[in-house]
């Protein structure tokens, strides 16, 4: 590396074009005072800061509650009541030395004891360490932290971000980091990629949202987007630079309740890793969702019980995991180990009659042909209503994964009659290690087709998008490989006559002895 960090700029370009230069600067200040005290693993050194974070929003929510508590003139306890000095704003003020074992050894059991269904976070927080190791670390953290918290109110006050979630965004920063593990088949899912599948699914207000495999929460969040743009204004919406249209502001959201439903029992998700689940937690709360539900649970087990629970259900599954045969339940109707059917079958159990899902699945599932693979594809078109497969190229997980992979859309208890597919060869991002912003970009055409799609007029095998009907599937083992029914066009190559080619070649040689007699003579 060049530097101690290296930020996954390619695969979250939306990010930093929306925050400045100066605030990803105090972001990678940030990392680098981490990394250079030791700090070196992502995973843990984001676990740290988010407890950090928990903390100073903690502080912030208390006092925004106690101000709306005076105005209506209502009572209000405070968390902090008597233990001020347990407060971000209070401790920051202390000399390094005082401040470390003040934060560890008071601030963050504090924390880790609030506990009851008004704070997830410290829920989750009960096999939580506290790792910073010196008080220097700790100091010139919790100073960075101020200056990015300043930077976006300034930001927001002066530059005109008032309706941009500069705060989430900064986390999705800080988050990227992430992205250069991959470990396990476990890797990021693109922000623009997240936001294609939201639109295609559709989640709405009173919709509940589930994401079986959360990880950092990059779907509920997308979901929480999308619900905010379908309820602003129009004149309040932008279209990013993947196509997609934005808007934050949900000013058309007018009822309080609906507001408080959104936020608090609206956005589901479960993780087998406990540490995910607390960054996850806190993505989600900094993106606006006050009482995100995630859970540390290991969804593919028996001992997992959900099911027939949600409306929606998006998802971005390990692909390359293999579970102990006696782990896995076996409601899930299949006789295998690999985590990329499981996780399919099981989305479609927690689905209700009705509910959608979109979910991404590595191409071995679409034509596999161990009996497990078939098993699957059989079981989702006989109790779903496949209604899409969108064939996504190799490099859209690039460089952390070069797998092919493609989205699965369906409807729990639909009737799968025409599904329909498209072939997707660019995201807008270059396909290779770097991935950086180019003009191909096929999602706003995936967008506009689905939209507009019908079985009666997209029968060209030629084009981008086109149905092929069920019975066609079935008699080719229900492989859902858009190679199997897309026709290729081969163009008929003219070639000169062979005397034209004979001459051209004698006129070539003349020309190259003549060039070498001239050398020759020359020497």
């Amino acid at each position: 590396m060049d530097s101690a960090i290296s930020l996954c700029d390619n695969a979250w370009r939306e990010v930093t074009a929306v925050l400045s230069s100066v605030l990803r600067s105090k972001i990678d200040a940030l990392w680098n005072k981490l990394y250079a005290n030791g700090l070196s693993n992502p995973l843990t050194a984001i676990d740290q800061l988010s407890y950090l974070l928990f903390i100073k929003r903690l502080d912030e929510e208390d006092r925004t509650r106690q101000q709306a508590a005076r105005f209506r003139n209502e009572r209000y306890t405070s968390l902090f009541a008597g233990r001020d000095e347990l407060r971000w704003s209070e401790f920051c003020h202390l000399d390094p030395e005082a401040m470390l074992p003040h934060v560890r050894d008071k601030v963050f059991p504090f924390i880790k004891s609030l506990g009851g269904k008004d704070e997830p976070y410290a829920r989750h927080m009960k096999d939580a360490v506290f790792l910073l190791p010196t008080p220097a670390l700790l100091d010139g953290a919790i100073k960075s932290i101020d200056e990015i918290y300043e930077e976006i109110e300034r930001e927001r006050r002066d530059g005109g971000h008032t309706f941009h979630d500069l705060q989430g965004d900064v986390y999705e920063y800080l988050l990227s980091e992430l992205s250069t593990s991959g470990k396990n088949g476990q890797f990021r899912t693109p922000r623009h990629i997240i936001a294609m599948i939201c639109a295609l699914v559709d989640p709405d207000l009173r919709d509940e949202i589930c994401d079986p495999a959360c990880g950092t929460g990059g779907f509920l969040v997308g979901a929480y987007q999308h619900i905010l743009c379908k309820h602003t204004s129009a004149a309040e919406r932008w279209t990013d630079e993947s196509g997609i249209e934005r808007g934050l502001l949900g000013d058309q959201i007018a009822d309080e309740s609906a507001w408080q439903r959104l936020r608090e029992r609206t956005f589901y998700g479960f993780d087998i890793d406990p540490i995910m689940v607390r960054i996850g937690l806190m993505n989600l709360m900094l993106h606006g969702i006050e009482r995100p539900n995630l859970e540390h649970a290991a969804t593919l087990s028996k001992h997992f019980k959900e099911e027939a629970r949600y409306d929606i259900v998006l998802a971005n599954p390990p692909f390359k995991g293999s579970l102990d045969a006696s782990s896995v339940d076996p409601g899930l109707g299949l006789s295998t180990r690999k985590t990329e059917l499981l996780f399919v079958s099981r989305i479609m159990k927690l689905l209700r009659n009705g509910g959608r899902a979109g979910v991404i699945v590595p191409d071995g599932v679409l034509f596999g042909s161990s009996k497990a693979h078939a098993d699957l594809r059989k079981q989702l078109i006989a109790t779903c209503e496949l209604e899409a497969v969108v064939s996504m190229p190799s490099g859209v997980f690039k460089p952390y994964a070069g797998v092919s992979t493609a989205v699965l859309v369906f409807t729990k208890a639909g009737k799968t009659e025409q599904v329909w597919f498209y072939d997707m060869t660019a995201d807008g991002f270059s396909l290779d290690d770097k991935r950086q912003k180019v003009a191909e970009n096929d999602i706003p055409d995936i967008l506009r087709r689905w939209k507009s799609r019908d079985p009666e007029k997209d029968t060209d095998r030629t084009a981008k998008a086109f149905f092929v009907p069920l019975d066609e599937i079935k008699a080719n083992s229900f492989d859902l490989s858009i190679n199997r029914y897309k026709q290729v066009v081969h163009e008929e190559l003219k070639y000169e006559p062979p005397k034209a080619l004979i001459k051209r070649l004698r006129e070539l040689e003349a020309a190259i002895s003549k060039e070498l007699g001239e050398l020759e003579g020359m020497l």
